[in-house]
């Protein structure tokens, strides 16, 4: 695949005025870009920290391979580990060491799958249903709507895809199946169409891009992987260390909320005047909330109209 395939990273100044603080002024820091894509956060990094070294991850090997190409100027200071981001643990070991000074996650499909036809991501296309992100990976879309049941479908349409129409898209796709007419990602959609009334198509965009959400997201188990994957990341921060998560959907952001919410909070019990001792949180917000993309990018970068920043920071052991 060709490294001339590019993208334009989100967020990249906010991420770097959060992390800066966690990464400036050490003579050797580290960060994890858990999420690594085509290496476009990363680059910003190594150009504006000249001591950083490094560690990045992906589950797509066609990823790493151009994010490899696109950072060679800084090949002794880059460690790239093709692996799913709940690994953090296994991958500081890999590189020798117990702990990070900062790490990033920019959550979701990355623009390079949506614009690869063949992956089966993007309804635009007309392509094999595939959705993996890990092309080692032994489930496809194609076996996950050929094998599952009316209720298994039905579920995963409304939890992941937080589609009110389910069980009606959940019916068609089955009968679609037992006629042979769904092969491709055109069909998927179109049974999506055919399945939701006319005026409820009328806003929020392509009807499609729930049921692609909530199959892409049960292929690779995305949030299932999440949820291990943040509390290992806050585990991994020094002391002094900053996270920052972009999220692109509701479910996503619940979860970092959530891990979030619960390492920020003192044990000392309410309604006590003081606070107990050794029981102050570990960690504190740095953000009081989540933040979106500013208006000039959200025009300039359409990906980033849906994008929910948080972060954190490990402020003791």
């Amino acid at each position: 695949m060709s490294a001339k395939v590019s993208h334009t990273p989100v967020a990249v100044e906010r991420c770097v005025d959060l992390l800066s603080p966690a990464v400036e002024n050490k003579s050797k820091p580290y960060l994890i870009d858990a999420t690594l894509g085509l290496g476009g956060h990363a680059k910003v990094f190594l150009e504006r920290f000249p001591n950083l070294q490094l560690i990045g991850l992906d589950r797509d090997a066609s990823a790493i391979s151009i994010a490899k190409s696109n950072l060679a100027k800084y090949e002794m200071r880059t460690t790239f580990i093709n692996t799913t981001f709940d690994q953090i643990q296994p991958s500081l070991l890999t590189a020798g060491l117990e702990s990070a000074d900062a790490i990033l996650f920019d959550l979701g499909v990355s623009s390079m799958q949506l614009d690869q036809a063949e992956r089966g991501f993007s309804y635009a296309y007309e392509a094999p249903l595939d959705m993996r992100m890990d092309q080692r990976a032994a489930i496809t879309a194609a076996q996950v709507l050929s094998s599952y049941s009316h209720g298994q479908l039905a579920k995963i349409l409304q939890n992941y895809g937080e589609e009110k129409f389910a069980s009606k898209i959940a019916e068609n796709i089955i009968k679609a199946r037992t006629a042979g007419e769904l092969n491709t990602t055109k069909d998927l959609a179109q049974i999506v169409k055919d399945s939701i009334p006319a005026a409820a198509r009328r806003t929020g965009g392509n009807p499609a891009k729930r049921t692609f959400q909530a199959i892409r997201i049960e292929v690779n188990q995305e949030l299932t992987i999440l949820e291990r994957a943040i509390p290992a990341a806050l585990s991994a921060l020094s002391i002094g260390g900053r996270l920052v998560v972009m999220s692109y959907q509701s479910l996503e952001d619940r979860i970092v909320k959530g891990c979030f919410a619960n390492v920020t909070k003192s044990s000392t019990p309410r309604g006590l005047p003081v606070e107990l001792p050794n029981s102050a949180a570990s960690y504190k917000l740095l953000l009081s909330s989540s933040q979106g993309a500013d208006e000039n990018e959200q025009i300039s970068n359409p990906r980033s109209q849906s994008m929910r920043l948080r972060a954190i920071e490990r402020v003791a052991a």
